[in-house]
């Protein structure tokens, strides 16, 4: 059987869309193989990634997520995808844009290196997919939605509510939400945080569906809370992989027992797709402390069901 040479490497040189079907252990590991491109004006949908974690209060090493949930990704490669049964290339264009630039040494300027990289994306009309990097690179990210679509219903899965004190001079995973809110990005009135099982001192107005409120509610009951919470408005999906269990996500910064099995956050997910989001991240990716890639596999396929949907939707 014959190979056409430049079959492997869909990342650099295949189409831009269609699913690819080289090697899963083979190839340039772009999120599931989509194109590295810095030209947004051909994409739907852009990937990237936020390899930072010097914000993180626990166990350092989320600057290695985006490059472990690329990996991992290659394991949909080609395939109709489960459970659409479909594939989402064949509808939506997607691009991965490689990471996003910063210098290490100059902490304070991460964040505007942050915002004004993912606005240049967004402001281009795209859809933005991050992969962090420690949850605090969500507060860039939302500032460069809110700047197109105004105050944004966050939907955070999370086992913390990261509304930690902050008088707009800390640099932390667990105050984002706090500065979100006192900047006015998020509409606190549509927002809900989803498998919370901590304390903090703060919730501003944010629903909390926590675990012993998710379990009774089971994941159809969740799903309905958020949308009910959410409403027909634009919002914004951020995945703390702490939302689940240290059984399915044990790579990362500051796990908690309790949270969610893959198989119940899939499902709420899945059945999220009325929800009018604008923009999604999965954060807190740890390769350093995971095993077998089980965290790593965990976010990609959230943001493989995340773009199921958009594909569903037409973006």
């Amino acid at each position: 059987m014959s190979h056409d040479p430049v079959s492997i490497d869909n990342a650099i040189c295949g189409p831009l869309m269609g699913g690819s079907h080289e090697p899963t252990f083979a190839g340039a590991p772009s999120f599931m193989r989509r194109r590295f491109s810095k030209d947004f004006g051909q994409a739907d949908v852009v990937v990237w990634g936020v390899p930072f974690d010097c914000a993180t209060s626990n166990r350092p090493g989320a600057r290695f997520g985006p490059a472990a949930i690329r990996r991992a990704s290659a394991i949909f490669d080609g395939d109709p995808q489960y459970p659409s049964g479909k594939d989402p290339f064949a509808t939506l264009a997607v691009i991965d844009a490689g990471d996003c630039y910063f210098e290490y040494e100059r902490l304070h300027d991460v964040p505007g290196h942050i915002e004004r990289q993912a606005a240049q994306i967004i402001d281009a009309g795209r859809h933005l997919i991050t992969l962090g990097g420690d949850h605090f690179v969500t507060l860039p990210l939302l500032r460069a939605h809110a700047a197109v679509h105004g105050p944004l219903a966050l939907v955070q899965f999370d086992a913390h509510q990261d509304t930690w004190d902050d008088d707009g001079t800390k640099m932390s995973h667990g105050t984002f939400v706090t500065r979100a809110v006192a900047e006015g990005l998020i509409d606190v009135g549509r927002s809900v945080q989803i498998g919370v099982r901590t304390v903090a001192p703060h919730d501003y107005g944010i629903e909390i569906l926590d675990m012993d409120t998710c379990q009774a509610l089971g994941c159809g009951g969740v799903a309905a809370r958020i949308k009910t919470r959410v409403g027909p408005g634009a919002a914004y999906l951020t995945f703390d992989v702490d939302a689940l269990d240290p059984a399915f996500a044990p790579g990362t910064g500051t796990p908690v027992a309790g949270g969610f099995t893959c198989a119940e956050a899939l499902a709420i997910l899945w059945r999220l797709g009325e929800v009018d989001f604008r923009g999604m991240d999965v954060v807190e990716v740890c390769p350093p402390f995971d095993h077998s890639d089980i965290t790593a596999v965990a976010a990609s396929t959230l943001v493989q069901r995340y773009l199921q949907r958009l594909a569903g939707r037409g973006r």
